[in-house]
């Protein structure tokens, strides 16, 4: 644990993460959750920080910034993967807002 108190509790994207642990990782040695993490954020790192960043600010007009995070980390490809995020949540959204959420994160997919 690199703290030991809790300085803030706010989303970020994976993107975000990996680039904290790799600037940590350049002044100490990282301890074995910490590099389990760097290695799941590196492995399943779908799109750049500044395209995150900016795709999370046009989601946040649609829904809260904890489900914007989510969205650009898993990158859902349909609205059944959509609705899968939100099974759980006690939010209600409708099908032309989960259809405008795919467009947003289609123009940051990347073409593999």
């Amino acid at each position: 644990m690199i703290g030991k108190k809790t300085l803030n509790n706010e989303p970020i994207p994976a993107t975000k993460v990996k680039q904290i642990l790799e600037e940590f990782s350049k002044n100490y040695e990282l301890r074995y959750e910490q590099n389990l993490t760097l290695d799941h954020v590196t492995k399943f790192n779908k799109i750049s920080l500044e395209d995150a960043e900016e795709m999370i600010g046009k989601l946040e007009a649609i829904v809260k910034k904890k489900h914007a995070v989510r969205i650009a980390d898993i990158m859902p490809e349909d609205l059944s993967d959509l609705r899968l995020m939100f099974a759980k949540e006690r939010v209600s959204i409708k099908k032309e807002e989960l259809e405008n959420i795919l467009e947003i994160v289609d123009e940051y997919r990347y073409e593999e």
